[in-house]
């Protein structure tokens, strides 16, 4: 079903049978590969709507892009049995939705939650990677960073106005993220809220927090660095929030000696996640994967 925002719906079934939801946008474009968007735990095709719209008409070489809604998120349906909220079962439904679509090899763009994701997909279908951007994510997760995400679900505000959902998002995030413009604060309600008969309401399963519970974030949690190896053979840009409590600085670079050529950009002003669609972040992404993919020519 198309629509006049620049983009359209693309609904399919999960090897389960589940309704899935993505956004397709660019849908013509046919020059360069495709790239995959994959949101954070909570969060939705939604957040990539401004970027999606600069890389598929405004890049100097437009793409076609599809933005993931994971199982429970979105316009996906939710799922009764809530052990399928994990990586592994998401990392197959982005897998069915480009078996779908017939594309088999990709750009991915992972931001927190997605890039694990695409950890996986390494290990799962690793020839559909073309080139790899993980946002202010990486295979050392900061148990501070995961505890903090855990405590804002658990006592979530629960605003009755749009303004009011903007308000709390600044008093919870502001200090993380003050490079932020109103705008891009209202962005963000928009794109993670949805408007009900109640009021504005988170646009994910609340059963989803139910899958942090029994994390101890009193010891480290486990790494990934084997998972992240494995990806050594595609190109990488790696983002980091100055202000990020999730990506530490020493994982970063940790992450660029073990993955030879990886780039690396640090936003100012932001924590996690950074805004992809924010200051000049969507034209250094578009530039990676132009260069990324001239080179694999």
């Amino acid at each position: 079903m198309s629509n006049d925002d620049g983009f359209s719906d693309f609904f399919y079934a999960a090897s389960d049978g589940l309704k899935l939801h993505a956004r397709i946008y660019g849908e013509t474009n046919t020059d360069g590969w495709p790239v995959a968007c994959l949101p954070g735990l909570t969060r939705n095709a939604r957040d990539f709507h401004e970027f999606a719209l600069y890389l598929s008409s405004k890049a100097k070489r437009p793409r076609k892009v599809i933005a993931f809604d994971y199982r429970g998120r979105g316009q996906s349906d939710y799922d009764p049995d809530i052990t399928h909220y994990n990586v592994g079962v998401e990392a197959g439904d982005v897998l069915a939705g480009l078996s779908e679509l017939g594309i088999e090899e990709a750009a991915f763009i992972g931001t927190s939650r997605g890039g694990l994701i695409i950890h996986v997909l390494g290990a799962l279908k690793p020839a559909v990677l073309k080139a790899i951007v993980l946002n202010d994510i990486g295979p050392v997760i900061e148990a501070q960073g995961l505890a903090q995400i855990r405590a804002y679900l658990d006592r979530a505000p629960k605003p009755k106005t749009f303004a009011e959902a903007v308000d709390a998002q600044r008093r919870v995030h502001g200090a993380s993220f003050p490079a932020l413009t109103d705008a891009d604060w209202a962005r963000m309600v928009s794109a993670i809220c949805r408007d009900t008969d109640a009021g504005l309401v988170p646009d994910f399963d609340p059963a989803l927090v139910d899958t942090l519970a029994d994390v101890d974030f009193s010891k480290p949690l486990p790494d990934l660095w084997p998972q992240f190896d494995a990806l050594a053979a595609a190109p990488m840009l790696a983002i980091r929030g100055d202000n990020s409590k999730l990506l530490s600085a020493a994982t970063l670079e940790a992450m660029g000696k073990r993955h030879p050529g990886m780039e690396a950009i640090t936003v100012e002003g932001q924590g996690h996640a950074p805004f992809l669609e924010t200051g000049n972040l969507p034209q250094e992404i578009a530039d990676f994967l132009d260069r990324a993919e001239d080179k694999s020519k």
